[in-house]
């Protein structure tokens, strides 16, 4: 049986690029070799593409987060230079390796060698802004390659907090009380926003970027300093606010989702956070946290939460895969929905993984399944016409 050549993209320009390199490594190391032949191209924090000598092996964000080095793979100046070829072919990526001592020196200024690699699935684990939010998926549509995951609406959607809100409310999802803040808005009138989501929330809220994951950015505010200091720090990371209001001692539980027109849901899990709530340091730098799998869920509860991944899923037109968070109230046991992420973190530890291996589905068969539904999908775009009427 022929080998599928799968280009695995990982890195990137994100806050989330650390993160990438976990999830990078845990595909590698179990996709199946006789079936697959797995190549690296790993995106630099410049936004360079290139074709590392070695992928990359550190299995958790944790270590690559706590040893700061030169990633797995060498150096990007003296690697290969790796170029997506923005329409059909059968060379889908161009690689570019420079001759001569001076790597600084840019590929057209001296010698060098073109080749051409063909790749018959892409497996995009790059997330965060400029992979998971549909700018790596549109590229890969123009390219015509099949890739596993979400498309370009869906995962520009999905990765927009505010838009997402407004997706899950027109199919009736509960979700908690929230108010949308224009990163224009904060720079030039900072009391007036605060003065407006004071009246309409209260406190305490959750201050996050609209456009990120992995908790980066994201604060818990209990007053009106606490408020604008959440505000100042996601404004750093994205023009678009969203703030929440808080659930009074809420739980935190999640689900996994794999499939296309007929998708699968996982066992409910529950974080259980070592802080106030899961946030990055949490998620990847201490190993406070619990994670408890399955969560110990009335089955009616049960229900309700798959019943709710499903819709939220569908809402934004899902394919290929997605975790879907929720937020319950102890007090009145009421669901909300949370969140929807497209990428989610991809290591053999991260919730996604786990919640699946607790459903039946080991990480190995994860990703055949995955790689199956990225090329039925694909196989059905190209059955659809591209051309106008003939006479």
């Amino acid at each position: 049986m022929k080998r599928l050549r799968v280009g695995v993209i990982y890195g990137g320009r994100s806050s989330e690029h650390e993160v990438s390199l976990a999830s990078a490594a845990s595909v590698f190391r179990y996709l199946d070799p006789a079936r697959y032949d797995p190549t690296p191209i790993r995106i630099d924090r410049d936004g360079r593409w290139s074709i590392p000598d070695q992928a990359p092996t550190a299995l958790s964000a944790a270590d690559v987060i706590k040893h700061s080095r030169v990633p797995d793979g060498g150096p990007v100046d003296t690697l290969p230079e790796a170029h997506l070829v923005a329409h059909p072919t059968r060379g889908t990526i161009v690689t570019i390796q420079r001759e001569g001592s001076d790597s600084h020196m840019p590929a057209w200024a001296g010698a060098a060698t073109v080749s051409r690699l063909a790749l018959d699935v892409v497996f995009p684990v790059v997330h965060g802004p400029y992979g998971e939010d549909g700018t790596l998926q549109g590229l890969l549509e123009l390219a015509n390659v099949a890739y596993v995951g979400a498309g370009v609406l869906t995962s520009a959607a999905a990765m927009d907090k505010a838009v997402a809100k407004v997706l899950f409310a027109a199919r009736g999802l509960p979700q908690v009380a929230h108010e949308v803040v224009a990163g224009h808005d904060w720079d030039t009138d900072p009391d007036a926003v605060v003065s407006r989501l004071e009246a309409a929330l209260g406190y305490a809220v959750f201050v996050k970027p609209a456009n990120l994951g992995s908790s980066v950015g994201v604060s818990k505010a209990a007053s009106e300093p606490e408020l604008r200091r959440g505000l100042a720090l996601a404004r750093e990371f994205d023009d678009k606010l969203i703030v929440e209001a808080a659930v009074p001692n809420a739980r935190e539980l999640e689900c996994a989702i794999l499939g296309n027109e007929t998708p699968e849901v996982s066992v409910p899990g529950e974080i259980v956070p070592s802080g106030d709530f899961y946030d990055y340091d949490a998620k990847y730098v201490n190993d406070a946290s619990r994670l408890i799998i399955p969560a110990a869920l009335e089955p009616e509860q049960t229900d309700a939460l798959h019943a709710m991944a499903i819709e939220a899923y569908r809402a934004v037109g899902g394919a290929g895969m997605a975790r879907v968070d929720f937020l319950m109230s102890r007090d009145e046991e009421r669901l909300y929905l949370n969140e929807i992420n497209t990428i989610p973190g991809f290591t053999t530890i991260s919730m996604y993984a786990k919640l699946w291996e607790a459903s039946g589905l080991r990480y190995h068969r994860l990703l055949d399944r995955l790689i199956d539904l990225a090329l039925a999908r694909h196989a059905r775009k190209q059955r659809l016409r591209t051309t106008g009427p003939t006479s």
